[in-house]
C-alpha cells in the first residue's frame, strides 16, 4: 500500500477558547493561537491570517464583505457560535469559504437561561438579592418586593425555532398559554406536542404577560422591538432577549421600563457588547447578564462523538461553496460541554482547512477510488477511522 504524507494545516484561533480544543487542534494543525480575551485587531487580524487555511472565530469577530475580500487562502470559518451575523455569508459564498457554525449543542442551555431570566424578572429576584446585601432588610413585611405570578399566564415566544421550542417546553411545566409568532409556521405535530398558538404579531403584544425573543439577527428583525410594540405590550409584561441585542431597540426599552411602561426585563444580550445603555444600569426592574446564556458546564459529550458527526457532514458537503451545518445538525447531540463545543467547530475548520494538501498527496491514486479511502482511514486518528469509511 502506497503512504502519503498529510501536510498539517495552518489555522488560526482568534481568541481564547477551552484548552482541551487547542489540545485537540493542535493533534491536526499547525495553530496560530490569539491567547487573549480581546481578540484581533482588524490590521493584526489581516497580518495573521496570511498563509493560513482555516480561521476559528467567535462571535465578537466582524467578517465584513472587505474583510472577506482580502482572505487568500482560507478554505473555512468555523465560528464557535449558533449565530452567524458577524460572517458575510454571500461574500464568503462569493470567495468559495466554507462557514459553518455549532448550531443545537446549547438548546437547551439556552433556553434554561432565558427562563431563568423570565423567573428572575417576574419574582424581582435581583432586587431581593440587592436588598438584602445592602443591609435594608429589617423585617419581613407582607409587600415586601411582591412579584408577577408565572404559572398559568400567557408567554409569547418570537421565533419558534430549536430554542423557542424548548422554551416553550418549560413553560408547560408552568402551566402557561403559549403564543407565538415566527416567519415560518412551526409543523401541525409541534404546535399540537407544545399546545402552541400561532398569532400576528400584533396580538401577540398585546396578549402576553411575558414575551421571549429566539430570532435570528437579520435586516427584518433588527430593532422588531421598538417603541411601537413596547407600547402595545401590557404595562405589566415583561420582556426577555437571549437572542441577539439588536433585534431591541435599547434605548427605547430603557425609556419603556424607567416609565413603567411595561414591568420589567431580563436582558442577555445588548445592541453594542460590551456597552449597555447608561438609563438600564440605573433601573431596579431589569435583570442584566453579561451575554452568558450559552455558558454552562454540561455532564457529558465527548471529541470522539463530535468528530464521528462533523466528519461526514463535512466530506458529504465538500462541493458547497458555503453552508450552514445546522441544517443536519438536529442528529447531533445536545449535551457537549463547552469544550468539545469549540473543538467540533475547531476539527471542522482543521479538516476542511487540509483538503488541499491531502487532495495533493493522493492525486496519484485517483483512477482507484477504494485504494483511496483505505489510504485516508489508515492514516487517519482512529477516532475518525469509522466516520471517514462511512463518508466516503
Amino acid at each position: 500500500m502506497r503512504q502519503f504524507a498529510i501536510v498539517k494545516p495552518a489555522v488560526l484561533v482568534t481568541k481564547r477558547i477551552y484548552p482541551e480544543a487547542i489540545g485537540f487542534l493542535r493533534q491536526h494543525a499547525e495553530v496560530d493561537y490569539a491567547d487573549s480575551d480581546d481578540g484581533l485587531p482588524a490590521e493584526e487580524l489581516a497580518h495573521r491570517i496570511r498563509g493560513k487555511q482555516a480561521v476559528v472565530s467567535q462571535l465578537t469577530d466582524k467578517f465584513s464583505a472587505a474583510v472577506i475580500e482580502r482572505l487568500e487562502g482560507i478554505g473555512i470559518i468555523a465560528n464557535v457560535a449558533v449565530g452567524f451575523d458577524n460572517i458575510d455569508l454571500p461574500a464568503a459564498t462569493r470567495k468559495g469559504i466554507l462557514v459553518s457554525n455549532t448550531p443545537d449543542v446549547l438548546t437547551d442551555t439556552t433556553a434554561d437561561f432565558a427562563f431563568a431570566l423570565l423567573l428572575a424578572a417576574a419574582r424581582r429576584v435581583v432586587e431581593g438579592h440587592a436588598f438584602v446585601h445592602s443591609g435594608q432588610w429589617k423585617k419581613w413585611r407582607i409587600d415586601l418586593l411582591v412579584g408577577q405570578d408565572v404559572h398559568h399566564r400567557t408567554l409569547g415566544i418570537f421565533g419558534m425555532g430549536r430554542i423557542g421550542q424548548a422554551m416553550a417546553k418549560r413553560a408547560t411545566g408552568f402551566s402557561m398559554r403559549l403564543l407565538y409568532n415566527d416567519a415560518v409556521r412551526a409543523a401541525e405535530p409541534i404546535e399540537k406536542q407544545l399546545g402552541l398558538e400561532f398569532v400576528d404579531k400584533e396580538r401577540l403584544l398585546r396578549e402576553s404577560d411575558f414575551i421571549s425573543l429566539h430570532v435570528p439577527l437579520m435586516p427584518d428583525t433588527r430593532h422588531m422591538i421598538g417603541a411601537g410594540e413596547l407600547r402595545k405590550m401590557k404595562p405589566t409584561a415583561i420582556l426577555v432577549n437571549t437572542a441577539r441585542g439588536p433585534v431591541v431597540d435599547e434605548q427605547a426599552l430603557a425609556e419603556a421600563l424607567e416609565r413603567r411602561q411595561i414591568a420589567g426585563a431580563g436582558i442577555d444580550v445588548f445592541e453594542r457588547e460590551p456597552e449597555v445603555h447608561p438609563l438600564l444600569l440605573k433601573l431596579e426592574n431589569v435583570a442584566l447578564a453579561p451575554h452568558i446564556a450559552s455558558a454552562s458546564v454540561a455532564k457529558s459529550g465527548t471529541v470522539e462523538g463530535i468528530v464521528l458527526y462533523f466528519w461526514p457532514v463535512l466530506v458529504r458537503s465538500s462541493r458547497s461553496a458555503s453552508f450552514q451545518p445546522s441544517r443536519a445538525s438536529r442528529a447531533a447531540s445536545r449535551s457537549f460541554c463547552p469544550a468539545f463545543l469549540v473543538a467540533s467547530s475547531v476539527f471542522l475548520a482543521s479538516s476542511w482547512a487540509s483538503r488541499p494538501a491531502r487532495r495533493a498527496a493522493e492525486s496519484a491514486s485517483r483512477r482507484s477510488r477504494s485504494a483511496d479511502s483505505r489510504s485516508r482511514v489508515q492514516a487517519a486518528p482512529v477516532n475518525v477511522r469509522k466516520a471517514i469509511t462511512i463518508a466516503a
